[in-house]
């Protein structure tokens, strides 16, 4: 099976290097040096691992046969592949592969049934299923503990504890900046000046 482990960025300084945006929970496994990747376009591949290392919070990679700034910008936005065991999962229990979520069922902890994970977006900040409800419309979940509460791989079903509007906008609790009485901000006066 075929996973998106990142996508090559801009190119870092003059020998080759470019910028990682990383898409896997192991990049030292799946991006590391000696690691062979096949890429989206497949033409551009595969891409051999020649070295790596992280400067300023970002991986920055170099592949072999890639020598310079201009055929490191040439490999920009290509995505880059990695072949894995279907059936291995990541060390980590509570962490994932896009392939175990897609097509699981969606249901709140209440059983209330939302739909159906039909992709994985990976943001920067987090990553965000998008459902596809009964009705052909979408909704957004993000991925944090806090509202996947459970994924169950057997049953096939990740279990939500939604805030109110994250599903039905119509229950969203509008904050107000500030409620505007009239007894908080006090009689207004006359100002009267020296004439």
């Amino acid at each position: 099976m075929q996973l998106v482990v990142g996508r090559i960025g801009r190119a870092h300084g003059i020998k080759g290097e470019v910028s990682i945006e990383v898409r896997t929970d192991e990049p030292e496994l799946r991006l590391g040096p000696g690691a062979v990747l096949a890429t989206d376009p497949a033409g551009a591949g595969p891409l051999t691992i020649e070295t790596g290392r992280v400067h300023s919070g970002r991986l920055l990679l170099r592949f072999a046969g890639v020598k310079d700034r201009t055929a490191a910008e040439a490999l920009r936005n290509i995505l880059l592949i990695a072949e894995v065991d279907p059936e291995e999962g990541p060390e980590d229990p509570e962490e994932f592969y896009d392939h175990q979520l897609i097509d699981l069922d969606v249901v709140t902890v209440d059983g209330e049934e939302i739909g159906r994970i039909t992709e994985i977006a990976h943001l920067p900040a987090q990553d965000l299923f998008i459902v596809e409800r009964p009705d052909g419309g979408e909704v957004m979940i993000p991925f944090v503990g806090e509202i996947v509460t459970e994924i169950d791989l057997e049953e096939q079903r990740a279990v939500i504890d939604p805030p109110p509007g994250l599903i039905n906008s119509a229950e969203a609790v509008v904050a107000s900046a500030r409620e505007a009485d009239a007894d908080e901000t006090g009689e207004s006066g006359d100002v009267k000046g020296d004439a």
